[in-house]
């Protein structure tokens, strides 16, 4: 048994005995954006969570201000709609040196998975949608205004113990622990979790700003050794801009008045504009060296802390959920093997670390040294920009790293089609059997889903493989091309109205079993749908179909409503 407590938590406990506060099957410390989107899928996947967090209000001040189209739809999977927090789509991001001009732009414009490549967005408002959200779960409770003080672990979880004020503690028994706590995470020191990495020297201020008289509809870096200053819109009319302090100047200094006057003058007259914030920071780039041991897991900041020049910071957190939370929930419902929550690290690190790189790397262009650095290095940029490799490397995203697995929760092998295992499973329209349009990871919802493109892959699975696949949460779905009706009179079938999956991504006839994170965990010929299900259900450690088995019968899921 290990037992982690703070210097301050037992002096609390002390004034008051403690009350068994309650008894769950993940305990979720942190209620920031990453904690609310943890809570919203635990909630869906039907698990028992408490969220606590020592603030009792929301903080209202903006931070993370960029997301991508795969952190949109993490949240579209977590139950939020479009409209449940306002985003503005970026049509690019352009990067300009005070001598050569604009020397890079990254297109940004048009949608990927049904979702904007780029948007900016007002924090507290995603924050507020996330927690509007989380009510509909009853298995989700939330605590604030209570502190996380210190924790054991047990043989099959974790007893953690709670600061909840005026005296008074707790404590809470729990399956598994996540710490989602942010950047200076208790629960990361209490596990003995080393964060490593680098501390830019440099501060920055950061201005968000209301009734710009001159405002942009894209985002731009101002790459100037002697001021490199990002500057962004966002919604409800605002926009940001972070200025990098010179050597000598304080945070005082700059926050003040007549300083921010004089940056924000290029812009138009700041007495015009409504300073919604000012305030200096120092950015990081730290990764744990293990982002869970024993019951303990950790998500978002707490984990890893992401430069902001490429609008990473908030979408690894979102990451890091997704890829978590159905892990936990199938663990905790008997439908998978404890052991693939090890695969929790073996996918999420390597990429947060490589998002980090690319943050470096991108600072690099953004703050040069010197002024002969930033002629040398924009210049060359701009020179590989006229190759047309390179440019639509530069240009189309090509240099952000896939969010593909090399090792992890898989099975390994070459396809024969687009897929990728251990890769995203594309999003697009389809449309039902009764004319409802929707797109398809809400056709998915929270299940593992044998996928039959063309074919019905559910006809090729015995009984006793059927039986065990629906025991490991599995359903069964099949996505046509657009307008085959022939003799599927009472089949449950969803067709591919943009050709997202039938023919750009798979042959007629193809199969997928697709984790609920959307990752493809194994596809093959429709026709060997009951080896992919025997081999998936074998790495996630559910109980077996007999392989000796191999009369095939049609085995449908229910028909979600189209």
């Amino acid at each position: 048994m290990e037992t982690h407590s703070s210097a301050d938590s037992r002096a609390a406990a002390t004034a008051r005995p403690a009350e068994t506060l309650a008894e769950v099957e993940v305990l979720v410390v942190g209620y920031g954006p990453v904690g609310a989107a943890i809570a919203n899928l635990l909630g869906r996947y039907g698990v028992r969570t408490l969220v606590v967090d020592k603030a009792r209000e929301l903080l209202t001040a903006p931070r993370a201000i960029a997301l991508d189209n795969e952190a949109l739809r993490i949240l579209q999977l977590a139950g939020l709609e479009e409209n449940d927090f306002e985003r503005i789509a970026i049509p690019f991001v352009r990067m300009r040196s005070p001598w050569l001009g604009e020397f890079g732009r990254v297109n940004t414009l048009g949608s990927i998975d049904g979702h904007p490549k780029l948007v900016t967005f007002y924090q507290p408002d995603l924050e507020r949608a996330l927690r509007r959200r989380m009510v509909c779960y009853a298995e989700v409770r939330t605590l604030l205004g209570a502190s996380l003080t210190g924790f054991r672990e047990e043989a099959g979880g974790v007893v953690a113990s709670l600061d909840l004020g005026e005296g008074r503690s707790a404590v809470v028994k729990a399956r598994y622990l996540v710490g989602a706590d942010g950047a200076g995470s208790l629960v990361r020191q209490l596990i003995g979790e080393q964060f490593e990495g680098e501390t830019y020297g440099e501060d920055w201020l950061i201005v968000d700003a209301l009734e710009v008289p001159q405002p942009i509809d894209h985002v731009e870096f101002i790459c100037d050794h002697r001021r490199p200053t990002p500057h962004m819109c966002a919604p409800g009319g605002r926009e940001r801009w972070e200025f990098m302090l010179r050597p000598g100047e304080t945070r005082q200094e700059m926050e003040g008045e007549a300083r921010i006057r004089e940056l924000l003058a290029p812009w138009g007259a700041p007495e015009q504009m409504n300073i919604e914030r000012k305030a200096v920071y120092r950015f990081h780039a730290r990764v744990a060296r293990t982002f869970g041991k024993g019951h303990v897991f950790l998500a978002g900041d707490a984990a890893h802390i992401t430069p902001p020049f490429v609008g990473q910071g908030l979408v690894a957190g979102l990451r890091d959920a997704a890829n978590l939370c159905w892990k936990l929930a199938w663990v905790v419902r008997g439908r998978a093997a404890p052991r693939i929550l090890d695969s929790y690290d073996q996918e999420r690190r390597p990429h947060a670390r490589a998002m980090i790189a690319l943050a470096k790397l991108m600072g690099r262009l953004v703050m040069p040294r010197s002024a002969a650095v930033a002629v040398l290095t924009h210049g060359l940029l701009r020179l590989l920009r006229l190759v047309p490799g390179m440019r639509a490397r530069f240009d189309e995203l090509g240099i952000k790293p896939k969010n593909i697995f090399a090792r992890g929760l898989f099975v390994r092998g070459r396809s024969r089609s687009r897929l990728v295992r251990g890769g995203l499973l594309p999003q697009g329209l389809l449309r039902g059997a009764g004319g409802g349009i929707r797109l398809s990871d809400e056709v998915l919802g929270a299940a593992l889903t044998l996928i039959g493109f063309g074919l019905d892959a559910g006809a090729a699975l015995d009984p006793d493989c059927a039986r065990a696949f629906a025991a490991a949460g599995g359903e069964i779905v099949r996505i046509t091309h657009c307008g085959q009706r022939l003799h599927l009179s009472g089949t449950a079938h969803w067709e591919d109205l943009q050709g997202s999956f039938l023919p750009a991504v798979v042959p007629f006839g193809w199969a997928a079993v697709v984790r609920p994170d959307r990752t493809v965990l194994h596809e093959g010929p429709a026709a060997e749908a009951g080896r992919l299900v025997r081999e998936s259900l074998a790495l996630l450690g559910a109980p077996a179909a007999d392989p000796a088995k191999d009369q095939a019968v049609p085995v449908h899921a229910a028909a979600r409503a189209a």
